[in-house]
């Protein structure tokens, strides 16, 4: 039985990934306001109803790679040694992360760029980053943390995303997590 749950788990994560690989093939080539949820679907050879059993609309599927990398973190903070403080636990998960993958890829940076040019796909990709903000503020609270854990969250979400633009903003000409780094020590003072 286990090895079937892990059979299905693996064709639902391939489903998710193939969807969202289509719909940002899609926006690409044609715009976002020019890409339906039928195309999408037929791009991953699924079905419209199977679609709605993976995402709610064209956005989240989009959104879904970024989602994914950033849904680590809080897993990654968890994982800090313990006697860390909050922010050096933050800082030690955004580093873990980019020690795994390397930085961020193409996708990264043209779904950053598509979210900057749509009011539709920001709203969810701020959405998906205040729920991340509250998840990391619970992971933190367990920790030495001087200042309130969903201000230390918050802040540390917005450095990510100031340097998020800035990358995109400069056509990727520095490296992202050297941004983040900088960006990160720059709000670091009342934290540390």
């Amino acid at each position: 039985m286990g090895s079937t749950a892990g059979l299905r788990e693996r064709k639902k994560a391939e489903t998710r990934r193939a969807v969202h690989e289509a719909a940002l093939r899609l926006t690409v080539d044609h715009g976002l306001d020019n890409v339906t949820v039928e195309a999408i679907a037929d791009a991953a050879n699924i079905s419209r109803r199977t679609f709605s059993n993976y995402f709610d609309g064209k956005e989240d599927a989009l959104l879904y790679g970024d989602e994914q990398i950033l849904g680590t973190l809080v897993h990654r903070v968890r994982a800090q040694p313990r006697d860390r403080s909050a922010w050096l636990a933050l800082r030690g998960a955004v580093e873990s992360l980019f020690e795994e993958y390397g930085g961020p890829d193409r996708e990264w940076h043209l779904r950053a760029r598509l979210a900057m040019r749509h009011p539709s796909l920001l709203a969810r990709q701020l959405a998906g980053r205040i729920r991340l903000e509250h998840d990391l503020s619970e992971a933190m609270a367990e920790r030495d943390c001087p200042v309130e854990p969903r201000l230390v969250a918050a802040v540390f979400m917005a450095a990510l995303r100031v340097a998020s633009q800035q990358w995109c903003a400069e056509h990727e000409t520095r490296e992202l997590p050297e941004l983040i780094s900088r960006a990160l020590d720059q709000v670091a003072q009342p934290f540390t």
